[in-house]
């Protein structure tokens, strides 16, 4: 009954912080709103018993990633570059990102009817991770079946923080 109602309510802060990262108008603000729907999912992850994932979840996501975006935001000094641009362009982005995101929705929704609502059941079952250990199989996992994904993620990362560093050095520079 409890972990009923921690979920309803963890769920329900997440929904709200996520719809305020994409309707706040300050990026800051926006940035704080990621952060606390970063850990509200780590709250949901401790429901599942994958604790492990959930400091995970706070440390790297919440923590460290979320502060790189900050400095990246504040480097940037959105607000001036907003008042240069001016509203006119924004009228076909909005519309480009609902039409985006309705997309999205609709892929995602036929994905999740046709993969996770008629699924199989996998190799890993709660008896056998609790025998193995959550953070020994994610480790497992995560370096043999899946060090490519990893790999990958990790350079992604890594050129984001080269991007980051050059826009910062071009507002500089002007």
């Amino acid at each position: 009954m409890l972990e009923s109602l921690l979920f309803v309510v963890m769920g329900t802060i997440m929904i709200v912080c996520a719809g305020g990262v994409v309707f706040q108008k300050n990026p800051i603000y926006s940035a704080i709103f990621l952060i606390q729907t970063m850990v509200s999912l780590a709250v949901l992850y401790v429901l599942l018993h994958a604790q492990f994932i959930a400091v995970v979840q706070v440390m790297v996501y919440a923590g460290a990633v979320m502060v790189l975006f900050v400095f990246v935001i504040m480097l940037l000094n959105i607000d001036k570059i907003e008042e240069e641009m001016g509203k006119d362009r924004l009228v076909y982005q909005k519309v480009t990102a609902i039409f985006f995101g309705l997309l999205l929705f609709a892929v995602i929704g036929i994905v999740t009817l046709k993969s996770v609502l008629q699924g199989t059941k996998g190799e890993y079952t709660p008896e056998k991770i609790s025998e193995i250990g959550n953070t020994q199989l994610v480790g497992k996992l995560l370096f043999t079946d899946y060090i490519f994904p990893f790999e990958i993620a990790s350079i992604l990362l890594f050129a984001a923080t080269i991007g980051a560093l050059i826009l910062a050095k071009k507002g500089l520079k002007e």
